[in-house]
């Protein structure tokens, strides 16, 4: 996590990936529907991210891809990035998949790259483009990365606008006003 108190970085770990557990371990309970008190090795379960990402680093488990990342997502990608729904598979899809990809699946990095280089283009023309009921419904479709890119796009744009339409256009530098002491 970059920044220990960020709400978003800790919403983001707290996304559930599928592992499957590589050695027995005693004294767990994941599943509260059984009384063992242990995992079996080669037992499949989905667990937090930030627990899932420890446990990998001790070799105890390994990640299996999940759903927001799946084939059909990328199908779904592939055909029309900008159409797809990210919001409801993954809210934080860029982050969690950027510390997803290397411990899992190494193509999930071009999945984003291609992803945001569609949705990109997207995102700031209907920024700049779009009245805002409009923009409502393309809001819901968007990502927590996409919002705030959104966001920063329309807040620009007005400033732009308020720029272009008031103010003076050259301000006179306050040094320019002062003049030298003549020389004696």
């Amino acid at each position: 996590m970059a920044n220990y108190y960020d709400i978003d970085g800790i919403l983001m770990e707290e996304e559930f990936v599928p592992v499957v557990f590589q050695k027995p371990i005693n004294g767990v309970n994941i599943d509260e529907s059984t009384e063992k008190g242990y995992v079996e090795q080669g037992s499949k379960t989905e667990l937090p991210f930030w627990l899932a990402h420890e446990l990998h680093m001790r070799q105890a488990v390994t990640i299996s891809v999940p759903t927001c990342f799946n084939q059909k997502t990328r199908l779904e990608i592939q055909a029309d990035a900008a159409c797809v729904d990210l919001r409801s598979r993954c809210l934080y899809f860029y982050e969690f998949g950027c510390k997803l990809a290397p411990l899992c699946d190494k193509s999930i990095g071009l999945l984003l790259s291609y992803a945001f280089q569609i949705r990109y283009k997207e995102v700031l023309h209907k920024a700049h483009a779009t009245a805002f009921a409009a923009a409502s419904k393309f809001l819901m479709l968007l990502t927590k990365e996409e919002t705030n890119l959104y966001e920063a796009a329309q807040s620009s744009m007005a400033a732009f606008k308020k720029w272009r339409m008031g103010g003076p256009r050259l301000q006179r530098a306050s040094i320019l006003g002062r003049k030298r002491k003549p020389a004696e």
